[in-house]
């Protein structure tokens, strides 16, 4: 009831991204429903459906990751005076965002169940599928639908993003606060050999196991294309994705130290060492940024290599919901990175410093990260499309 409440009172700004994580979970809801229905009118057909299944999880993986990027800049979450005093400290506070995400998932979810409903017939009026340039029988029009099953698996989408606020916004230290200044951190390039090296370790096993355009298996539209293949293209994959995710801080963090080499001006010096400090906050969401267009890049021209097979309408939803979460987490990153500097950039603005100079220094460091971080995406995507376009 505190979570309602709360949400009913909230800024419009937190409404909107609270209704953006609503959309995100209605999105992959109904690719999730979508599977159900597909094995529903296909039972000949479980390991195609079971392929759809596994491709569900970017979906829901962006979900959760924009749901939990949305709870740390949630003001309701945040410790505030006086609010121990009413019995809402941090442990409260975390179950109160959990709570809060969980019941924003449940809507959106809940909404795809409808929409799912109403394509297949099942409302008493006639579905449309084909005006939204679905076929029916994705949906599995005319063939019953599992009830159970299709709530289990809209059940995993609030669940998953629930836990992973839960765990991201969970006390750590002794007292119970979220407050990790006195903890010591991990220097950030220390990670960036490592997501190298996995990168190229996935790009490497793409290449050796892949069977090439022309062989049994090879250019199938997704995701049936990967049906055939061997699972060593998946895995190459996800290994060279995660590379980048793991190399995010310490590219955010060698970024900072570029625009600081030389003999830097105040407004490089300035926008180097935020660089440097936030890296830890803005590296995951831009590390998971330049996986997802790496990957969106790489299909695109894996598809442009098979023109008879364009794009499906449920594709195009699974990457509209990826492409959609993951630029909304780095945004939010980046929101969030701008509230913890708040009593830094006043500091500033009582020293003399003046806005334009601020926005000059913001727009440097977005300057130094595009061109740091778009070659090196657009390189990964390029070598992990080699093995199967030539």
């Amino acid at each position: 009831m505190l979570a309602l409440r709360l949400a009913r009172g909230s800024h419009p700004v937190v409404l909107l991204r609270r209704l953006a994580v609503a959309a995100a979970a209605a999105g992959t809801g109904f690719l999730l429903l979508s599977t159900v229905g597909h094995a529903a009118g296909h039972p000949s057909a479980a390991d195609q459906s079971l392929v759809r299944l596994l491709w569900c999880a970017a979906p829901l993986a962006a979900t959760a990751q924009f749901a939990v990027s949305c709870a740390r800049t949630d003001p309701a979450a945040r410790l505030q005076r006086g609010m121990a005093a009413a019995g809402l400290g941090p442990l409260r506070l975390t179950l109160l965002a959990t709570a809060s995400t969980a019941l924003t998932c449940l809507l959106g979810v809940l909404l795809a169940l409808l929409a799912f409903l109403r394509l297949r017939g099942d409302l008493g009026g006639p579905g449309s599928p084909a005006s939204l340039g679905i076929d029916s029988a994705l949906l599995g029009a005319g063939h019953p639908v599992p009830l159970a099953g299709a709530l289990l698996l809209l059940a995993t989408v609030p669940l998953t993003a629930a836990v992973a606020t839960a765990v991201a916004l969970r006390p750590r230290n002794e007292n119970g606060s979220r407050e990790t200044a006195a903890r010591p951190r991990t220097t950030p390039p220390s990670g960036l050999p490592w997501g190298i090296a996995l990168a190229a370790a996935g790009l490497a096993i793409e290449a050796y196991t892949s069977p090439g355009p022309h062989a049994p298996g090879g250019l199938l539209p997704l995701p049936g294309r990967l049906i055939g293949s061997p699972p060593g293209v998946l895995a190459g994959w996800a290994l060279s994705a995660f590379g980048l995710v793991l190399a995010g801080p310490g590219l955010v963090h060698l970024c900072g130290r570029l625009l600081c080499a030389g003999r830097p001006g105040a407004l490089r010096l300035l926008s180097g060492r935020v660089l440097q400090e936030e890296s830890h906050r803005l590296g995951r969401p831009l590390g998971v940024l330049c996986a997802v267009g790496s990957a969106a890049y790489a299909a695109v021209k894996v598809y442009e290599a098979s023109p008879a097979r364009p794009f499906g309408p449920l594709t195009a939803v699974g990457a509209a919901v990826v492409l959609a979460c993951v630029t909304a987490s780095a945004l939010t990153a980046a929101l969030e990175s701008r509230t913890a500097r708040a009593h830094t950039t006043a500091a500033l603005r009582r020293l003399g410093a003046s806005a334009s100079v601020l926005h000059r220094a913001a727009a440097l460091r977005g300057l130094a990260l595009v061109l740091v971080l778009a070659p090196l995406t657009w390189t990964v995507a390029e070598m992990a499309t080699l093995p199967l376009v030539h």
